[in-house]
């Protein structure tokens, strides 16, 4: 491709630094379709598979408290995993871990499609399934940087944002209609091949890098790489408010837990429940196109705060009591607020050594996991007591305080950040 060399821009050609990118040069990059395909079809796989898997295990026990336990297991692997897993994406070629976790995964799935495995076995092989995404998308997220640079790695995120929630959003519905046609193993099979087809794209699409970290670096073991991890994140007061602004949707996705028992308060109808659980993921879709297309890269950062205060201050109004409609257009409006994530994505990747990305980014996947857990489950028992709306208004009232607090102690630290870089350019050469 003219003006490209190795896959990298040539200076000639590099983008200014504060030109906002369009989607179709997003497009325009060959590695970013690659990845952006096999996401796409590893999501439309995963809508499968949990369908699948919820009428195969209601059919075979009837019970509806163990089915549940099994769609659990898809929040538990990468909280438990996470942190050393995703330090493979640091010693091995990037590339390489996410063709072998893809082509494992349509291995055991495959064999949920095809064995009469009882319910234990099929339980272990769902939690070897999702613990394998771990160190896939913590290698897919550190690629990204090295395909796309510049605003183009925000339009690009954000494109995978909207993807993501479009497939939330008509994932459930088309899946039903599927296992409904093909059967749950038939549905199962079908989720074994998108991960077939998403390891063929990556050989073809994505080009060959060398692991980030030479071979004294991977003789360390995971778990250093998983303190160092820790120690790099949490040690930079930039990195710790960035990754604690992500951990924030930990109040603001409660209300998706609470979609049902909340519809019980109107008419109590699944209509009623998809349309709740489906107006936050619109909102975040909604934000996310506005944010990366209409808002100035210099401005992202410095809307940061306001955006994630606008991300949970909705959710207090729910304990007005509105009506459905007012409860879809706070939920929503939450959604638009969230799309703060996409500037500290971009400036989380900016500060973190290329080397330490694959750590770096499954701490921070797996803090997002498990707080959403913890937040949904401690909202739900809550709500037993106080009742849905009480709790997603109070989970507003905590994320906004938390959302404060967490801009002040971002500002600081970016005010002491630019005063240290002012202070290196201004000081005398040695």
């Amino acid at each position: 491709m003219a003006g490209r060399r190795n896959g990298r821009e040539t200076g000639r050609h590099r983008r200014p630094p504060e030109m906002q990118a369009t989607y179709r040069e997003v497009f325009a990059v060959r590695e970013f379709r690659a990845l952006w395909l096999a996401q796409a079809l590893s999501f439309i796989g995963d809508q499968l598979a949990q369908v699948a898997l919820a009428v195969l295990v209601y059919d075979r026990t009837g019970n509806a408290l163990l089915t549940a336990a099994t769609y659990a297991l898809t929040y538990l692997p990468p909280i438990v995993g996470g942190p050393l897993l995703a330090g493979l994406a640091d010693v091995f070629p990037r590339r390489t871990v996410m063709i072998v976790c893809d082509v494992l995964r349509a291995v055991l799935v495959a064999l949920m499609a095809v064995l009469a495995l009882p319910l234990g076995a099929l339980c272990v092989l769902v939690f070897l399934t999702v613990l394998l995404g771990t160190p896939f998308t913590a290698a897919r997220a550190a690629v990204m940087p090295d395909v796309l640079e510049g605003d183009r790695f925000v339009a690009g995120t954000a494109i995978n944002n909207i993807t993501h929630q479009v497939t939330q959003m008509l994932g459930f519905l088309a899946g039903g209609a599927m296992v409904a046609m093909v059967g749950a193993r038939g549905a199962l099979a079908l989720d074994a091949l998108t991960f077939g087809a998403s390891a063929l794209i990556l050989v073809g699409g994505l080009r060959r890098r060398p692991a980030p970290k030479d071979r004294q670096a991977q003789s360390l073991g995971l778990w250093r790489g998983m303190r160092d991890g820790a120690r790099l994140v949490f040690g930079d007061p930039t990195l710790r408010s960035l990754v604690l602004f992500a951990w924030l949707c930990a109040f603001y996705t409660i209300p998706e837990g609470l979609a049902a028992p909340y519809a019980a308060e109107f008419d109590n109808s699944a209509v009623t429940v998809g349309l709740l659980m489906a107006s936050m993921p619109t909102g975040m879709v909604i934000g996310a196109f506005l944010f990366s297309r209409f808002v100035r890269p210099a401005r992202r950062l410095r809307s940061m705060g306001w955006m994630a205060m606008l991300a949970c201050l909705p959710l207090v109004g729910a304990g007005l009591h509105p009506p459905l409609w007012g409860v879809v257009l706070l939920w929503a409006l939450s959604g638009v607020g969230s799309a703060y994530q996409l500037a500290a994505n971009a400036e989380f990747v900016a500060l973190v050594p290329p080397s330490g990305r694959g750590q770096a980014f499954g701490l921070a996947q797996s803090g997002i996991l498990a707080g959403q857990g913890v937040g949904i489950l401690v909202g739900g028992a809550v709500a037993q007591v106080l009742g849905p709306q009480t709790v997603v208004a109070l989970a507003g009232v905590l994320g906004l305080s938390a959302a404060a607090m967490l801009t002040l102690a971002w500002n600081q630290a970016r005010d002491a950040g630019s005063a240290e870089r002012v202070a290196r350019r201004s000081a005398p050469a040695a």
